[in-house]
């Protein structure tokens, strides 16, 4: 079973697919040209089909870098694996 890390990577990967896989960990709104208001609406809506949440819009200030959305992801799962 991949981890939350894993799992969050490859929505990452989804919604950035010009990252390769040790950029999408170092990613954030500031190093990503391609990281808009569109690509974190569907950034949030594959996070949330892939961990089953529900992510309140106040959480989407988080939402902007891998470690962040990470560090909140863990937050609101309770999980952080």
């Amino acid at each position: 079973m991949l981890n939350l890390e894993e799992r969050l990577a490859t929505c990452f990967a989804v919604a950035f697919p010009d990252l390769g896989a040790e950029e999408i960990r170092r990613a954030s709104n500031t190093s990503v040209a391609t990281w808009d208001s569109l690509a974190t609406v569907t950034l949030v809506s594959l996070i949330e089909e892939e961990f089953k949440v529900s992510l309140p819009p106040e959480d989407f200030e988080y939402l902007v870098s891998f470690a962040l959305t990470a560090d909140c992801l863990k937050r609101r799962t309770g999980n952080g694996s």
